[in-house]
């Protein structure tokens, strides 16, 4: 296979490989679901150079993750915040771990 072909991307979480149609099929919900979280701005649909929006694996997660916090009771725009504020403290998590491994940031500093 060589570099630069379409098959390049089937591992690509980012790759917009998903219409609408078949993402809201595989989550077992609407598109009309997805438009609300595009409309929330939980997830940003890419469009396809005929305007019809394209989700990504990544994009089909996070849309899962909020199907599950709706179907548990919670609002679409509540989900939409807990799963932005699940992402962010996953964030500040590894972040954390990252300056604990490399000792930099520690607080510690060296005796004079």
């Amino acid at each position: 296979m060589t570099a630069g072909t379409p098959l390049d991307r089937i591992d690509d979480d980012d790759y917009p490989a998903y219409t609408m149609g078949r993402a809201a099929e595989m989550l077992g919900t609407t598109p009309a679901f997805l438009r609300a979280l595009g409309e929330a701005r939980l997830i940003t649909p890419l469009r396809s150079e005929g305007g019809h929006r394209r989700y990504s694996r990544y994009q089909l997660r996070i849309a899962a993750r909020a199907r599950e916090l709706v179907d548990q009771g919670t609002g679409i725009e509540a989900a939409c915040r807990i799963i932005i504020l699940e992402d962010q403290l996953e964030e500040a998590q590894r972040i954390n771990e990252e300056l604990r491994r490399g000792g930099v940031g520690s607080g510690h500093k060296a005796d004079a």
